[in-house]
Order: structure tokens, then sequence, then C-alpha cells
């Protein structure tokens, strides 16, 4: 057997670098130009709004779904603490920390707070974490909430949404709340 080589090609000459051709500096003109012209990303919302001039839309999305404020609170009315409880309004679904009627949860708690710009600050039993409160503090919006985490999960995988440790005061007396005190409002 002989030996094998491998067949070669003769050496190519050089390109000769030419300019670009009129169409296609037209075309690299227009690309920049629409690059340039692209408008840059706006800031969220939240970062250019007041909390009252957001639309109700904009103002219900803060809501993180951490179901905090959908808890029971006790107040002590000499001193107007409020103490934190581990129950939750009987119309709160723990799994999903929504409530189950939320539209009409007024006509069976009519005790449910409404939330506004103009009344937020009062509940003084918000916790930190409460998007409404830490945006009327001037701080933003914690790397958990969804609006920022673009997930809705990561509410309860940061630990901030009662979902692992809320029980409903379905069935639980009156005279027993007390017993079920975790902490107090700060």
């Amino acid at each position: 057997m002989g030996r094998t080589t491998k067949a070669t090609q003769p050496p190519k000459a050089p390109r000769k670098k030419s300019a670009a051709s009129p169409r296609a500096k037209a075309e690299i003109a227009s690309l920049v130009g629409e690059l340039e012209a692209s408008p840059v990303e706006a800031a969220p919302f939240w970062e250019t709004k007041s909390l009252a001039e957001m639309s109700r839309a904009e103002w219900d999305s803060l809501c993180d779904g951490c179901a905090q404020c959908c808890m029971v609170k006790l107040e002590e009315e000499e001193t107007s603490t409020f103490y934190l409880t581990r129950l939750s309004c009987k119309m709160l679904d723990i799994g999903s920390c929504r409530c189950s009627d939320y539209e009409n949860r007024h006509k069976s708690e009519p005790d449910c707070i409404v939330f506004g710009p103009d009344n937020v600050m009062t509940y003084s039993w918000l916790p930190q974490t409460c998007a409404y409160r830490r945006l009327s503090e001037g701080r933003g919006l914690a790397w958990w909430h969804p609006l920022v985490s673009g997930d809705p999960e990561t509410v309860h995988q940061a630990g901030v949404s009662v979902r692992t440790w809320a029980r409903s005061e379905k069935g639980v007396k009156e005279s027993a709340i007390e017993r079920y005190i975790i902490g107090i409002a700060r």
C-alpha cells in the first residue's frame, strides 16, 4: 500500500478589502438611527409616582400577597398597642394568601380594612415588609416583591407570607384568641 496524502488547494490570493456599498451603508445608518430613537426603558411606576398618583390597577398590584394584613389583631384600647396573632380572617385562603371573595368581602366582613393612599399610614400594625408602607416611607420594593422578581412565589419563598404559619379563625372561640398572640406590631 502506498502512502495517502491529503489533497491541498493552491493558496488563495488575498482578498482586496472593499468599501461598503451604498446600500449597506444605508442599512447600517437606518439600524443606528432606530437604536438611537428607541425609547429608554422607563422606570417602574412605583419609582416615579407617589401612592396618591397611582391608578387603581397600579395600587392593587402593589399588594405582594403576603396576607399579613389579613391576620386577626387585638388592640389594647388603653395603650393603642396592637397584638398580632397567627389567626387569619376566615375568608383568607391560606394556601394562596388571597381573600376567597375579595370583591364581596365587606358583605360578610364589614370590619375588613380598605387601604388607600390617604389612610395607609394610619395603620401602625402594617408590617415593615408591606409595599404600601415601604413606599410611603420612601423605601423601595424588596427583592422578593412580585413586581420586582416577576414571580408571585418569591414572597412565600422569602418567608414573608403567612402561608406556612397562619391558622384560620374559624372554630376559635373569642375567649381563646389571646392564646394565638405571636407579637406586638412595631
